[in-house]
C-alpha cells in the first residue's frame, strides 16, 4: 500500500510539473542580477533577455541586487517561489561564500536549481598611468620598493577580487585593498587616481586603454586577447598561477525545487538564444565565449565548482568578511 501511495504521489507531482511547463510562462519573469547596473554581468543579462523574451513569449525584467559579495541577490532568489518566474544570473561567486562569508546561511545545492550556462571570459590587469610599470615584473618591483603606496580596487566577492588576492599572496607585495560593491566603481576610482591597480574584463577597459587613460599589464587567459593583442598573458609574464583559464563562467539559476519541466523549457530557450546568430555580435563585443550545457551537465559542473573554490581562496590567503 505504501508503494502504491508513493507511486500515486510521484505521478501527481510529475503531472503538476508537466502542467506547469505546458502553461509556463504566462506572466512576467524577473531576473535578479547581484551586480551593479552597467557592469559586465548586468550588460550580459540585458542582452540575453532581449533575445530570450521572443522565445519565451514573455517580458523579462532585470532587478539589480548588488552587495554582500552577491549574497544579497542569491538569498533573494532562494526566498522566491520555485515556479520559474524569478531567476538569478550569477557565476562562481557562490563557491566563495564558505570562505568570504562563512556566516551566511546558504546551501547552494539545496537552494539553487541550475538552469543554463551562458558564457566564460578572462581579465586584464591594469594600472593607472601614474604607476611607472609596463610589465608585471616591473609592477611587482615597484610595489616592493614602495610598500603600502599602491591601492588595488575591486568588486567585493568577484573574480577580480580573487585574482588580485592570488597575485598579492604569490608575489608578497604590500598593497592596500579597496573593496567596492562592483567593478564599475573601482574602475571609476582608477581613472580618478584614487586606486592604482584594477583587474577587469577586456570590454570594460579596452576603450580606456586605447584612449591612454589606463595601462594594461597582462591578460589572465590562456592566450592573448584578440581585442588587446599586444598585451602579454600572465603565463608569458612569468605568473601562470594568476588565472584560471578561463576565469569566469556565468549561468542562470532558478530557486531550488523548481519543476524539472520548467527548468528544461528555460534551458532549451536559453541555449537556443546563446547559439543564435543574433547573439554572436554581442558575444564578440563583450569578449565572451558561449558555454552551452544541459541542466544535468550544469548541475554536475556546479557541484564540482563549489568544491573547487574554497581551497583556492584559502591558498590565496583570503579570509571572511
Amino acid at each position: 500500500m505504501r508503494r502504491i501511495i508513493s507511486t500515486v504521489i510521484l505521478a501527481l507531482l510529475l503531472s503538476i510539473g508537466f502542467a506547469d511547463a505546458q502553461t509556463y510562462p504566462n506572466k512576467t519573469i524577473k531576473l535578479i542580477v547581484p551586480f551593479v547596473p552597467g557592469g559586465p554581468v548586468d550588460s550580459l543579462g540585458r542582452v540575453v533577455i532581449q533575445h530570450l523574451e521572443g522565445r519565451l513569449g514573455q517580458t523579462i525584467v532585470v532587478e539589480n541586487r548588488p552587495g554582500g559579495g552577491t549574497t544579497i541577490g542569491a538569498k533573494a532568489l532562494a526566498a522566491s517561489p520555485p515556479d520559474g518566474y524569478t531567476l538569478l544570473l550569477i557565476g562562481p561567486n557562490v563557491g566563495y561564500y564558505p570562505v568570504l562569508f562563512p556566516k551566511v546561511d546558504f546551501d547552494p545545492l539545496k537552494e539553487l536549481a541550475p538552469v543554463a550556462t551562458l558564457v566564460t571570459w578572462s581579465h586584464i590587469l591594469n594600472v593607472a598611468p601614474s604607476v611607472p610599470a609596463k610589465t608585471v615584473a616591473e609592477l611587482v618591483a615597484y610595489a616592493k620598493a614602495n610598500p603600502g603606496k599602491l591601492a588595488f580596487g575591486y568588486g567585493l566577492g568577484t573574480m577580480p577580487h580573487i585574482l588580485g588576492a592570488s597575485f598579492k599572496n604569490l608575489t608578497q607585495i604590500d598593497i592596500v585593498d579597496v573593496p567596492y560593491r562592483g567593478g564599475e566603481q573601482a574602475r571609476a576610482d582608477l581613472l580618478g587616481g584614487r586606486v592604482h591597480i584594477n583587474i577587469s574584463p577586456v570590454p570594460q577597459v579596452a576603450p580606456l586603454v586605447q584612449a591612454g587613460k589606463i595601462r594594461p599589464i597582462a591578460y589572465t587567459g590562456a592566450q592573448r586577447s584578440p581585442d588587446l593583442p599586444d598585451v602579454p598573458t600572465m603565463i608569458e609574464s612569468g605568473f601562470p598561477q594568476v588565472g584560471f583559464y578561463p576565469d569566469v563562467w556565468m549561468g542562470i539559476f532558478a530557486p531550488g525545487g523548481t519543476p524539472a519541466a520548467v527548468v528544461d523549457k528555460l534551458n532549451q530557450a536559453i541555449n537556443a538564444t546563446m547559439k543564435s546568430p543574433e547573439m554572436a555580435p554581442a558575444l564578440k563585443r563583450f569578449g565572451y565565449e558561449a558555454k552551452i550545457m544541459t541542466p544535468k551537465e550544469f548541475s554536475a559542473f556546479f557541484a564540482a565548482d563549489l568544491q573547487k573554490w574554497p581551497p583556492r581562496l584559502r591558498a590565496a590567503g583570503m579570509k571572511g568578511q
